[in-house]
Parts: structure tokens; sequence; C-alpha cells
């Protein structure tokens, strides 16, 4: 009786694109939500990058997969604005920025033994006030383009499947602060200066008809 050979981990991986996509859904059953982000009533749990890309990454690879970026389509926005802080009662301006940016990103997964490829996408978007947002905004790109690629649960069931829209408290409006008439000239100093814009001083805070009109008449 001739005996049975093991199998090789060559012959043990998928001959086509599909198979090994397939393979790796087999494998990757679950990623926990591991990761806090934010703090406070604010926090909810999320999943790490580290382990989409490790978890993910070591079933692809056992499978012949690889996944390239091939483009990218950022869109940027810079808000800056000056906010009217008090310390020991005396007014001080503070120079404020926030950098958003989101990205359309394209991969090219390839299966390395039969040369077949497909594009997959991904969406990603973050915020910083410094140099941070493009990073942020990358990995949740690819964490989301893994994800739903491989079709991967992550945690115990989502909030939006478990609660019902009216059970979602209304969240409460902040009221705006409102600018004297010292705060409010060196409101239009800033926006003179391109520190500012008259959308973020009529957005930021709560002005009266006449500072409205002044805005309306500033060129």
């Amino acid at each position: 009786m001739k005996a049975k050979t093991e199998t090789t981990e060559i012959e043990r991986i998928p001959q086509t694109l599909h198979g090994a996509i397939i393979n790796v859904m087999n494998e990757v059953k679950n990623i926990d939500k591991n990761l806090t982000v934010g703090d406070g009533k604010a926090s909810y749990k999320g999943v790490a990058d580290k382990d989409v890309k490790f978890i993910i990454g070591q079933a692809m690879a056992k499978n012949g997969l690889t996944c390239l970026p091939i483009d990218i389509q950022p869109t940027v926005k810079v808000d800056r604005w000056i906010e009217i802080q008090t310390y020991n009662g005396k007014d001080y301006e503070k120079s404020k920025q926030s950098v958003f940016t989101e990205v359309i990103v394209k991969y090219r997964l390839t299966h390395v033994f039969t040369n077949e490829s497909i594009e997959i996408v991904g969406y990603g978007h973050g915020v910083d006030s410094q140099d941070k947002s493009s990073g942020k905004a990358t990995t949740y790109a690819l964490k989301n383009a893994l994800l739903y690629s491989f079709m991967v649960p992550t945690g115990a069931i989502d909030d939006t499947d478990k609660t019902h829209s009216n059970d979602i408290q209304t969240p409460v409006i902040t009221q705006k602060m409102k600018l004297n008439d010292n705060q409010f000239i060196r409101g239009l100093k800033a926006i003179q200066n391109g520190d500012i814009t008259k959308e973020n001083l009529i957005n930021e805070y709560d002005l009266t008809e006449t500072q409205l009109n002044t805005l309306n008449n500033l060129e």
C-alpha cells in the first residue's frame, strides 16, 4: 500500500485569485475590537490597524496574495481661526487650525502564482491640527479596503444593527460665545490678515446684527 504523502505549502495555496480570496475569508473569521478610540462618553471600540495588517496580511501571504496601492485621490481642507481666551481677567488671541484630509485609494490585489489581479478601493479620512491627517486617512483607507474585500467581521454586532434611531438622544448644541467690541475688532483684523475667514467668525461666535452687517460690508 502506497504511503500518503504530506501536502506541501504550495499545493495548499489555491491556484486561482478568487480561490485565494475565499481561502483568506475562511481563515480570518473575526477580528476583535480591542482598541478604545477617544475618551469618556464619546469613546468607542475600534479595530487596531496593526491587528488588521497582521491577521489579514498573514493569511494573504500564506495564500499568495499581494496588495499594492496604485492610485490615490486626496482632498485636503484647512480651516484656520482665532479663539479669544481669557486669562487673569485679560483677553488674548490664540491661533487654531484644523486639517481635514480624505482619500480614495485604489489597490491592486494580485495572485502571485497565476498573475491574476483585481482592483479594490478603500476610503478614509482624518483630522489633525498639524500634519498627521494624511497618515490617518491612508491608514483607514487600507484597513477598510482589507476588511470589506475579505468580508471580515469585527467584534460584536454594530450599534447600527441593534439600536433603533429613536433610542439615540439628540446631541445638545453648545451655545456660541458672544464677542464684545474689542474682541470683534481683533476678529476683523484677523480676517484682513488672512488668518481666518468671515465664515469662521460667523460659525464660531454669536454675532449681533450690527456685527453681521459690518462683516457683510467688509471688503
